[in-house]
């Protein structure tokens, strides 16, 4: 499965590569201050090292570098190295990873990288003015071979000064004029405040470094210093989308969305698309990645999106070639997670395999990478394997809660429920704990929706219930609709649809999956076959998509099969349910995975084939051999097979 934008299918990390700060860009021409030309080929890179400051005065350390790279961030011809990079090379060198790159160490970088040239600069400061440098210095050589000089008359001054410089540096490294001036957003439209590009500098750093959640206070501090700010909205929005927070993550992202006239054409193309995405409007959203595409095609980040989109309605190989060219553009923990994601939800183990094996050489390690090897594993059985992982997160804050549930789901998919009753309850104290309320109400639900398939609607009501205390966001409410529709309760699961529809009304994916989906499910329960399936029908282009949510798990098949049975269409039935166990990839370890064996025999039976019924029923028995008594469901199919005997 894949991640919400690269984390996996059911926890895709929000906007996987978009606000990482991966600054990656088409190569440069770079012509000397002499004559003669120093040029780059296409595979050529440069590293962004610090600006030296001399000027005695801290807020300069972290905010100057930003600001420059912010601006050089709008060219769509710079091959700038990435952060990610940066880190992965100062690590294997032996150098500190959170801290300044001296002009030594940024030259050693730059040959280890075989990058071809260094940028960087100084500030100083005499009297009340400050003195600007802007260098691009030959890595074999150590030549200056461009040079922007400039004064600034005050401390207010100097973010504009830079401004003026770096454009200048651009055309000195080759990029046309018309180019320049076509991507040329001063950092002071975006921000005048040099200590609100301290924080938000500093914040993408712990990020990169330490997490979502250490880098919280920066980048909160960076808003509240400059309100006007856009950028600290932006990876906020990422953040809490992360951590299972979409209403904060909303909030965050029509912040940044209002504010993207006031930074250059990548970022707001970045902005626009967590914007779509936090709003789901697909539509849109990829509109904004074809355009990202076309203007800045060596980005990973709009294929990786866009792969997302495509994952969303379920047009899984175009998914995976984008997803495939993120990872060749930009290896990380997100790419390797989306690439091995889809993968699995093509039953191509081997492939997910090979791809999380050559993320482990690689030595590129996190959360969703550990997620993807847990659910490998339960598809392979590797019942020490998906322990490992749950293992790696224990006591980890923000992972933690994630792999205890997905242990749940497990537990529950065998039919021991009250050990996946145990896990949730952990897995939302733990949210809790790390502070998120809307994620604890996700595990919640989550574990509702597994009461109402077992048959226990009073349990499945009050676990919906509870969820919604802790949150009312726009996952935590859908999937409460879904399940109190799955427990017979159709006025509760209209009236949360019916504040979904007011609240979301550009939501695609709400509108082509899931209000169908729930409007069958309701249609079911009154006993109306033929109207469930007209609704259905629609869902079907979309159905192996994960919907935007973390528990599709191929539900319009499942509930199909139901109204077939309802129909007393044998056939189609089992073909419904034979395509849910067909499609282990997508639906992995959710409880319907294991109760579509028992649908199966009911289909047969129906069907008037003993030996094929007989047969799903004991694949069923296999599963639930240790599955907790008194189970609804279980003594339903017991009672069933005794007839066939």
């Amino acid at each position: 499965m894949i991640t919400n934008s690269c984390g996996y299918r059911r926890y895709r990390p929000f906007l996987p590569a978009a606000l990482v700060l991966m600054i990656c860009w088409v190569p440069i021409s770079a012509q000397a201050e002499s004559t003669s030309a120093t040029r780059l080929s296409v595979k050529d890179t440069v590293v962004l090292g610090d600006l030296d400051n001399d000027t005695g005065e801290a807020v300069f350390d972290d905010a100057l570098k930003q600001a420059l790279a912010m601006e050089l961030g709008q060219s769509p011809f710079l091959n700038v190295l990435s952060d990610r990079k940066i880190s992965e090379t100062m690590r294997a060198l032996g150098h500190p990873t959170d801290g300044r790159i001296p002009a030594d160490v940024a030259r050693e970088l730059c040959l280890r990288t075989e990058s071809k040239a260094v940028l960087g600069g100084a500030i100083s400061k005499q009297s009340d003015q400050y003195q600007l440098q802007l260098t691009a210095i030959a890595c074999d050589t150590g030549d200056t071979f461009a040079e922007e000089r400039s004064q600034a008359v005050s401390k207010d001054d100097v973010l504009k000064t830079l401004s003026q410089a770096s454009s200048k540096l651009r055309v000195d490294l080759g990029e046309p004029p018309q180019s320049v001036q076509q991507f040329d957003v001063p950092i002071e439209v975006a921000t005048s405040s040099l200590e609100a590009l301290k924080d938000y500098r500093i914040g993408i750093m712990v990020r990169r470094e330490k997490g979502d959640t250490p880098s919280l206070a920066f980048l909160k501090q960076a808003v509240d210093l400059d309100p006007n700010f856009p950028m600290p909205y932006a990876v906020l929005t990422a953040i809490y989308g992360n951590l299972r927070q979409p209403t904060v993550a909303l909030q965050y992202a029509r912040k940044a969305y209002q504010l993207r006239d006031r930074v250059g054409e990548r970022d707001a193309l970045q902005i626009s698309g967590i914007y779509f995405l936090a709003t789901g409007d697909l539509d849109n959203e990829i509109q904004n990645y074809d355009s990202w595409q076309t203007k800045y095609p060596r980005d990973s980040t709009p294929y990786n999106n866009l792969g997302n989109d495509y994952a969303a309605m379920g047009k899984l190989d175009k998914a995976l070639a984008e997803y495939q060219q993120a990872l060749q553009l930009a290896p990380s923990v997100l790419t390797y997670t989306n690439v091995a994601g889809m993968d699995l939800e093509l039953n191509l183990l081997d492939a997910d395999q090979a791809v999380l094996d050559e993320a482990a050489a690689h030595k590129v390690d996190g959360r969703y990478l550990h997620q993807s090897r847990y659910w490998l594993a339960f598809v392979r059985k590797d019942t020490a394997q998906m322990q490992q992982q749950v293992d790696w997160a224990l006591g980890k804050p923000g992972d933690e809660d994630a792999l205890l549930t997905m242990q749940s789901d497990t537990e529950a998919y065998y039919g021991r429920l009250t050990n996946a009753r145990a896990l949730s309850q952990r897995a939302a104290d733990s949210a809790v704990h790390s502070g998120g309320l809307e994620t604890a109400a996700l595990w919640e639900v989550n574990a509702a929706l597994r009461e109402a398939e077992s048959g226990n609607p009073s349990s499945a009501r009050q676990g919906v219930a509870r969820a919604l205390v802790l949150s009312t966001g726009r996952e935590v409410k859908l999937v409460a609709a879904f399940t109190l529709a799955r427990t017979g309760d159709n006025a509760g699961a209209k009236s949360l649809v019916s504040e979904l529809e007011k609240d979301y009304p550009t939501d695609t994916m709400m509108k082509l999956y899931w209000f169908p989906t729930i409007d069958a499910v309701i249609e079911l329960n009154k006993g109306h076959s033929s109207k469930a399936l007209e609704d259905l029908e629609t869902v079907r282009p979309y159905e192996l998509g994960y919907a935007g949510t973390f528990i599709s798990y191929l539900y319009p098949a499942y509930v199909r099969g139901q109204a077939y049975l309802l129909a007393h269409e044998a056939g189609a039935s089992a073909a419904e349910f034979q395509d849910v166990l067909d499609h282990y990839g997508i639906v992995v370890n959710f409880m319907t995975g294991a109760l579509a064996h028992l649908q199966l025999g009911r289909s047969y039976v129906m069907a008037g084939d003993m030996t094929k019924a007989k047969a799903a029923y004991e694949d069923f028995f296999t599963l639930w051999k240790d599955a907790d008594p008194g189970i609804p469901i279980l003594e339903q199919a017991k009672a069933e097979y005794a007839k066939l005997r």
